[in-house]
């Protein structure tokens, strides 16, 4: 990893840095992405990051992800405060037969462990983001209570300092934090986690495997990674289960507990994007409650 900072350089010349290889062009995509083929005829993606540790915490999640050796994430080549270099995947269509290999392989992924709840990946910093929104990964033995103070209440508080929620209707949520320890199902060991798998970081690659993309990893429940498939939808997402639970059956009661998982992403995204999703989270919260 680079020191130093290159507030003005190109994607172009990022790709450079950290490849080694001469750059032939640059496709930009987005104001922070951009496609940059190289002179061995390979292409690489080029991410621009303004949040402090942003793309550090991403360059370690896409290594921690690889480490496992489960699922498919692409090669970081380097990164700083400002660039991060990593593999272009071609794109290809989803299949049921990658649906079922993905299933096995976030399986797999989860069962390679995590040290504690919250833990961050080897040389991920404790200030991260999922998305554009701070998260905070900080060690918590007990899922229950690392989950309520660490991924829903954060963000609730959000919602209500910045208007999108009233103080009136933080207490359903707050009620369902308060009732995690009787909700939560069976005691389960700290997995190692995606931490933000909705579908669009879900690329079904031209090589026909599935690959992980954008990662928010960290240590937690298995069940968050599949209530965020099932929140946001993903194609053969019934062939992605069956292959998880050839692996390894989900406990007793998993599909009454999905909604419990996905009010932390409902809560991130009615801080990032407003009243629709928290009115969302609200419903899921009294559903909760009336189990």
């Amino acid at each position: 990893m680079s020191t130093k900072v290159y507030d003005d350089e190109g994607a172009a010349a990022a790709a450079e840095r950290f490849t080694g290889r001469r750059a032939t062009a640059e496709r930009p995509l987005s104001t922070a992405l951009a496609e940059v083929t190289l002179d061995d005829g390979r292409t690489v993606m080029v991410k621009r990051g303004d949040a402090p540790d942003e793309l550090r915490a991403e360059a370690a999640g896409l290594r921690w992800l690889a480490e496992s050796g489960a699922v498919q994430v692409p090669s970081v080549h380097g990164h700083d405060s400002r660039r991060l270099v990593t593999d272009l995947v071609p794109r290809g269509r989803p299949h049921p037969d990658a649906a079922l290999d993905l299933g096995r392989a976030l399986a797999a992924l989860h069962g390679s462990g995590a040290p504690a709840f919250g833990a961050a990946p080897p040389g991920g910093p404790t200030e991260a983001y999922i998305g554009r929104a701070p998260m905070r990964n900080v060690a918590g033995a007990s899922w229950p209570e690392w989950y309520a103070e660490h991924r829903v209440l954060p963000y609730l508080r959000r919602a209500v300092d910045d208007g999108t929620l009233s103080a009136a209707e933080a207490p359903v949520i707050e009620r369902v934090c308060e009732r995690l320890p009787d909700l939560a199902g069976p005691a389960e060991p700290p997995a190692r986690l995606h931490g933000d798998l909705w579908n669009g970081n879900v690329l079904w690659g031209a090589d026909g495997h599935a690959w992980l993309i954008d990662p928010a990893a960290h240590g937690g429940h298995r069940e968050t990674d599949l209530a965020m498939l099932h929140l946001f939808g993903c194609p053969h997402l019934d062939e992605v289960l069956r292959g998880y639970e050839q692996v390894a059956p989900l406990s007793d009661g998993w599909r009454d507990r999905v909604g419990l998982h996905q009010l932390f992403p409902l809560l991130v995204h009615a801080v990032l994007f407003g009243l629709g999703y928290a009115e969302q989270a609200l419903n899921t919260a009294k559903a909760a409650l009336e189990r």
